[in-house]
């Protein structure tokens, strides 16, 4: 793979080591989110943690306690 990957059809910004990173803040930010109950930001690290795994072309996450599957 090259610097700047090419995913799904679309160029991507980002090497993948920068999308790995990305998800791995994601990650932390969800886990801190559901530790203060904050159900809105959960639902939005959610979003993005799904996003950059689809783009990645790893497996998707679903959370189904926040009706995202």
């Amino acid at each position: 793979m090259t610097a700047i990957m090419s995913l799904h059809g679309n160029t991507s910004n980002f090497t993948t080591g920068q999308s790995w990173g990305a998800l791995r803040k994601a990650w932390k930010g969800y886990r801190i989110a559901k530790v203060q109950g904050d159900a809105s930001r959960m639902r939005e690290y959610a979003g993005k943690i799904r996003k950059i795994q689809g783009e990645l072309g790893v497996s998707v996450a679903s959370f189904p306690h926040l009706g995202i599957n």
